[in-house]
Formats: C-alpha cells, structure tokens, sequence
C-alpha cells in the first residue's frame, strides 16, 4: 500500500507519520477516530459529475517469469517487506537477489534523522534487484498523503482536508499530487500509498480527525482525487486510492488497525457515497486499489473487504471494471485477529484475489511467513495457479511501468 492504521507519530512541521495506509499509521483505514456512520445524503458538489469509469491500462510486462516460475518465487513476487530501522536486514537483501519480493514500504524509522541514511538504503535494495533473475524495478513505496500524514521529509504540507477547503481545490490537489512525487522520487521511491478517497460524515470523524478526507461531497473527493493521481502518475510515482469500498462511514475510534470494524452502511449509500470517488479514480487511471479491512454486511455478511471476493471482484473488478492493481491494508492489523495467523491471512487475500500483501510490521520473518503459505498452497493446489499468475503478473506489469 488502505487504506495502508498504526499509531501515529507526528514529526515536526510535517516530516512523517508513523502509521501506515489505512490509519497514519499503515495503508489501510485511518489515523484517528473514523467518521461517524450517517446516512444523511451528502450536499451537492459544486464540481462537475465525474467520467463514467474506463478500464485501467496495464502496461504489458517485460518477458515475466510467471510462466515457469516454481511455488515460491511466485509467492513472493506478490509480497511487500517492511524492516525495522535505518539498514536493511541481510535476509531481505538476499530474498530480493533471489528474486522473491515485490516491494518494500517505508516508514519513519527507517529514515531517521538523516535524510542521507534512506537514499543508502533504497541504494542497497535497488543494487540486490539488479541481481535477481529477472531484474525489474521493486515497488518502493511509503504514505506521503499530505498534512500529518507524512512518513518522508518534505511536501505535500497541505492535508486532504487543507485541499478541500483552498480556493482553487484542483489546483491545490494537482500542487499535493506533484509535491508528493518529488518528494518521493528524491529519495528514489516510485509508489505512494495515497490518496485517501475516503468520503467524511461529521467533523471529528474516524476520516476526518487526522484531516484525511477532501470532503463530505463524493463528487468532490473523486474529482480532488484524481487531480492528485493524474499529477502524481504523469511525475512517474504510482497512485493508490484507498480505502476500498471506503472507510468514511466510520465512527470515531473505528480503527482497523486496533479492532474489527462493520460499518453498516445501506448498499446504495455505500455505493452512491463511498464508491462514488472511485469511479473517477478508475477513469483517471489510478494504478492501485487499496482494500479495507472493515466488514460491510451489505456486500458480505461477515468478511473483511480485503478478504471477501464478493468486494474484490465483484464490486471493483466487475463493477467499476478496475483493471489495475490491488494491495491490502496492513496485514497485522487487529481487524483480521479473528481469521488467525500471518499464514491464513495471507492465504485468505489470495483467495479474495488481491494481488499485493502488504506484510508492514517491519518485520522481515512476516514477509517470509506469508510467502511460505502461499507457495505450500500453490504446491499443494490449495490455491489456483492461473489466477495466482495473473496476480502476479499484474505486478510484474506495474513494476515494468517503473523506475
């Protein structure tokens, strides 16, 4: 990465967050307190509608190994690794230089104070990729959202939030998305784990607390929205939209990265509110998806989103006819401490069928886990290897698209 919801570690004057997608802590719900569930309707947006959805265009992948490849280099080219602190761990050196990662997220500490100690480290991993098998581009990505949200030093300085409210919020949301890419392409990073497309009830809200949210307006949060991806895309940095079918409803302290969340929101507000951003996101061609780990019992009675094929496939793949590729929120969070381990998690999101497992506890042993259960899965037939091929070459398509 939804997102991907960690603690958040607010850096001065905006340097970074220490949460992930979802909260600022990860990629996958929010920061702080979510939105209250409301099924008022929102206020017409003084934006034109958006575009009906278009395909995604997937660049095609270079040669891609999937072909041949046996059980465990496909699992893991469709695992992100996260470490802890300023060096990257031996062991992740050699599983890139194996060719058994698909990218790494970053996060506060592995910066540190020292700017200078992250280009180091992206070095050291861009080195160890060009002694894979196949060598192509590893997804190196953070949360650069924008306000507190901030895992890198630098811009965007203005929150979704600040965006929504300036008086030329296009041209605001195109000024984040291109801040956010240079920021990231600075330190040689080529994929953002933003922006939020999260659609806030109240003031104080689990999406609005931490200023995540462009607005209450759908139509506005898709067309602010997309302005960010195109400018941040166009800059050669992917765009993920999260959190996938949309974390706005939440009330505040439904945190996914704490507790198991349902948002209970009647389907036709889910998808004319929530939804509704992604449809632009779709048409402006958005690389990501990032899926949530609320339960939503309109679209499936008991399973997180990132783990529910009806949401996946049915709702954004044939839906909104999303192409690209789709990520996790963080796969520790404690929303999904009912389905068990590291194993069966990993296991549940590749049968939902996303294609990125977002393994972000800094914790290199995760990754290997993860990928250990996928391969004895493939192995064993437990899992579909056409489909899981096709996830991964999705992500060799993404990668190939990359610096």
């Amino acid at each position: 990465m939804s997102l991907s919801l960690r603690s958040v570690g607010l850096l001065a004057l905006g340097l970074t967050l220490l949460t992930a997608c979802g909260s600022p802590g990860t990629g996958g719900s929010s920061p702080s307190p979510a939105p209250a569930t409301t099924d008022a309707a929102p206020t017409e947006s003084p934006l034109p509608a958006s575009p009906s959805p278009s395909p995604t265009t997937s660049p095609e992948p270079t040669p891609s190994p999937t072909g041949g490849a046996n059980s465990a280099d496909l699992a893991g080219q469709r695992i992100v690794y996260s470490y802890p602190g300023t060096t990257p761990p031996a062991a992740l050196l050699q599983r890139i230089r194996e060719g058994r990662v698909a990218g790494v997220i970053f996060f506060a500490e592995n910066v540190g104070s020292d700017p200078s100690v992250l280009r180091t480290a992206v070095n050291q991993l861009r080195q160890a990729e060009q002694q894979s098998p196949h060598p192509r581009p590893l997804l190196l990505m953070t949360d650069q959202e924008g306000g507190l949200v901030r895992r890198l030093p630098g811009g965007p300085a203005q929150s979704a939030k600040d965006v929504g409210r300036a008086a030329d919020p296009i041209a605001a949301a195109t000024a984040t998305g291109n801040q956010a890419a240079a920021t990231l392409t600075g330190f040689g990073l080529n994929l953002n784990l933003a922006p939020v497309l999260d659609v806030y009830r109240t003031p104080g809200d689990f999406a609005d607390s931490a200023q995540r949210s462009y607005s209450t307006d759908p139509a506005v949060v898709g067309k602010l929205g997309s302005a960010f991806i195109k400018a941040q895309q166009g800059a050669g940095v992917a765009a993920t939209a999260k959190h996938f079918p949309g974390l706005g409803s939440a009330p505040a302290g439904a945190n996914t990265d704490e507790e198991p969340v349902t948002l209970t929101v009647p389907l036709n507000q889910l998808r004319s509110v929530d939804e509704r951003p992604y449809q632009d996101a779709v048409a402006a061609g958005v690389e990501l998806v990032m899926l949530a780990w609320a339960i939503y019992p309109a679209l499936d009675p008991g399973t997180p989103a990132g783990l529910s094929g009806t949401v996946v496939h049915d709702e954004l793949r044939t839906r909104l006819n999303y192409q690209g590729v789709t990520v996790t929120d963080a796969l520790e969070a404690k929303a999904l401490d009912p389905v068990g381990g590291t194993d069966k998690r990993a296991l549940a999101v590749a049968r939902a069928g996303v294609d990125l497992i977002l393994c972000s506890a800094r914790d290199v042993g995760q990754g290997d886990q993860a990928a250990a259960a996928l391969a004895g899965a493939l192995d064993s037939g437990d899992l579909d290897r056409d489909d899981f091929t096709a996830s991964a070459d999705r992500v060799d398509a993404l990668r190939d698209s990359l610096k």
